[in-house]
């Protein structure tokens, strides 16, 4: 089993008012000068989520929403403490996270 850990937020969000691009590469380099494979993903539209699961305050099912996911489940509460306006998750598969998939 494969425990993966996610960050949820709407794509208005995630895309145009923080610097998610940014957060992301520069991860990316970490990764790079540590010979890290790269273990998260950007989603745009995730399927895969319950909705159900979150406080319906929050979360607008009519809306496009984006996550990020990572085995890492560190990075995601880091992204948490420095995005600020994202619901953090959980969930488990049996195969390894390809994103096509979802």
């Amino acid at each position: 089993m494969y425990n993966y850990y996610f960050a949820l937020a709407s794509q208005n969000f995630l895309l145009n008012e923080e610097p998610l691009e940014e957060i992301l590469r520069e991860r990316t380099e970490y990764y790079q000068s540590r010979n890290k494979n790269i273990d998260f993903w950007f989603i745009l539209n995730p399927n895969f989520i319950n909705f159900s699961k979150f406080d319906a305050n929050y979360i607008n099912t009519n809306s496009s929403y984006a996550a990020i996911i990572s085995l890492d489940k560190n990075f995601i509460k880091w992204l948490k403490l420095r995005i600020g306006f994202v619901t953090i998750g959980q969930f488990t598969s049996n195969s390894i996270f390809i994103p096509n998939n979802f």
